[in-house]
């Protein structure tokens, strides 16, 4: 079984205590410092005080981000396939003419 970090990670002026997997700790330190920065920045750009609507903010960011991407593979996903069924067409009509 693999020990337990503790860290604490500051988001948007609050600590966060957690006790994670060593190997996580890159990744959430540094997710807590792309959100701190986004939080700061809707603050200064939208003059939005409160904390709970800056969150709430770089979370739609964050999932849009997600779901932006999520369309985009399906999209690349289906264009992928009607080029293969064409060069399937292609390679059976080449094949039938032999």
């Amino acid at each position: 079984m693999t020990e337990k970090l503790k860290i604490k990670l500051s988001i948007a002026d609050r600590i966060y205590p957690l006790t994670i997997d060593p190997s996580q700790e890159e990744g959430l330190r540094k997710a807590a410092k792309t959100i701190d920065q986004l939080a700061k920045k809707f603050e200064q750009n939208y003059a939005v005080r409160d904390k709970q609507d800056v969150l709430a903010m770089c979370a739609l960011q964050f999932a849009s981000k997600i779901e932006q991407g999520g369309i985009e593979r399906k999209e690349d996903t289906l264009e992928v396939t009607e080029r293969l069924k064409a060069l399937d067409q292609l390679v059976a009509s080449k094949m039938s003419v032999r």
